[in-house]
């Protein structure tokens, strides 16, 4: 009997599992927000993901429900839940990816190692905060905020009087974090299956522009012994302590003194470990197929020494993705190229280019130099 997972949401990272789905002959599918999207080629509808009745008729056709993205309203999640359907990640592991200062306080309560934060109401509490650590910090929205939206760093409350305005009240609230000293920012990426199986991806380093990642380098250098085996513990301990069935990613940063703070969580699969499709013996989006079926989860081990993933950021200015192909496959046929279907924009995640060797100088070269033929 075909087994059938159902994606809501319809971006690339749905996209990406569709390869993954065919080779294990499970049936995938999407119900997208719109027409048009990434993953239109597995969407058997078009709904919006708080439409309570295009959610729960859409869930009555599959025999587990994931996600693209880790919007859907709590509500919903728990109506689908009580009625009996396979949810994975659950709403009571979602909860803590939907709202940041949850996220902190749950984190906190697991004794894990996270930045000095504080929730603020008004701008005297922040003001307090920020006379605290050194006039500077990190101020974000808990909710929506992804690939540096919702994010600022501010010297002054006054630099989030209109946050502060658009609080709802009834002790809604900013988070602020301290302005962390940190050397490198690093992602560790694990996989939880219901029956409790883990395993994990070696840690990866992030390199950051504007906001979103631009690079991914696996394993990240300098990581082997105490920072890898740290950073393993720490998912583990949180994939465990909040109950997240599927791919987990937990965003880090290395500190100028050694020690690793959780920055983000992702309970999905994440950009940092796009590598793996052509990098590791089974890529993120096959495991977490495989972990929200509950299946034995498969080896994380690399293909080779290094592999480094680099994003195709907004395009050409005209013309397509494909356009460019001549060049980029005929000066550089080692490296692997991902499109996402999506029109160039300006910012916008359109791809991802991806080598892999045991030459680290070279195997960067080549992902950036192949990544170069899609833009301008």
């Amino acid at each position: 009997m075909t087994m059938i997972v159902g994606v809501i949401g319809a971006g690339q990272l749905a996209r990406m599992m569709i390869p993954a789905a065919v080779e294990l002959g499970i049936e995938l599918r999407v119900l997208a927000e719109a027409d048009g999207m990434s993953a239109e080629l597995a969407a058997v509808g078009v709904g919006d993901y708080r439409d309570r009745d295009a959610v729960l008729s859409f869930a009555d056709t599959v025999d587990v429900l994931t996600f693209d993205h880790e919007h859907v309203p709590q509500e919903i999640l728990r109506e689908l839940v009580e009625r009996g359907v396979a949810v994975h990640p659950g709403p009571d592991a979602l909860l803590y990816a939907q709202d940041k200062l949850l996220m902190r306080e749950r984190l906190a309560e697991l004794g894990l190692p996270v930045p000095d934060w504080a929730r603020v109401e008004d701008a005297d509490a922040l003001a307090v905060f920020l006379a605290d650590h050194g006039g500077r910090a990190v101020v974000k929205t808990p909710r929506g905020g992804y690939d540096g939206k919702g994010v600022r760093v501010v010297r002054s409350a006054a630099e989030v009087d209109d946050w502060f305005a658009s609080l709802a009240g009834d002790g809604d609230a900013l988070l602020v974090e301290e302005l962390v000293d940190f050397s490198r920012e690093l992602a560790q990426q694990v996989a939880r299956r219901p029956s409790g199986e883990i395993v994990a991806w070696p840690l990866v380093e992030t390199v950051q522009a504007d906001g979103v990642c631009s690079e991914v380098i696996a394993p990240a250098p300098r990581s082997a012994g105490r920072l890898s085996d740290v950073a393993v513990q720490i998912a583990v301990a949180v994939a465990e302590g909040i109950g997240v069935t599927g791919a987990l990613a937990v965003e880090l940063f290395e500190t100028t003194d050694g020690r690793l703070l959780i920055n983000e969580l992702a309970m999905r699969p994440h950009n940092s470990g796009h590598w793996s499709i052509d990098g590791s013996i089974t890529s993120q989006f096959e495991q977490h197929l495989r972990a929200v079926l509950d299946l034995p989860l498969g080896s994380t081990e690399p293909h080779a020494e290094w592999s480094v993933m680099v994003n195709i950021l907004g395009g050409p200015s005209e013309g397509s993705l494909a356009d460019r192909y001549a060049s980029a496959l005929s000066q550089h046929p080692s490296v692997k190229v991902h499109n996402y279907g999506k029109a160039p924009r300006p910012g916008r995640k359109v791809g991802h280019v991806t080598a892999v060797g045991d030459d680290l100088d070279d195997v960067t070269y080549q992902a950036r130099a192949a990544a170069a033929h899609f833009g301008d």
